[in-house]
């Protein structure tokens, strides 16, 4: 356990991924769209969203109705945009019309 994290082939590997891939992925997007999770930290959205923090990507929120997301978190946020169901039409408006905010205000 006290071996460094870095030298853990799963570690690098994963770190590989990030620069590899998702590195790239965020700098070819025009914004960044991020449901927020409930519960536990979720590393996976944790590294997303720093990745889209350090390349300057507007972000739009997605939470669900009256959830409470950390301050420091809103504060990074172009748009927040409560969405009680993602997969319905008015859903989909919802998210649209946050992107189309964002993208038009930039």
């Amino acid at each position: 356990m006290g071996e460094d994290w870095l030298d853990d082939p799963d570690a690098e590997a994963w770190a590989r991924h990030v620069v590899d891939e998702l590195v790239p992925m965020v700098q070819g997007s025009a914004v960044t769209i991020s449901l927020v999770p409930t519960g536990d930290t979720d590393v996976k959205f944790a590294v997303e969203l720093g990745v889209s923090i350090m390349l300057d990507k507007p972000i739009v929120l997605i939470v669900s109705p009256g959830m409470r997301i950390p301050a420091k978190l809103a504060q990074v946020a172009d748009e927040i945009v409560e969405v009680g169901d993602l997969l319905s039409q008015a859903g989909a408006r919802q998210v649209r019309a946050a992107v189309a905010r964002v993208i038009g205000g930039k």
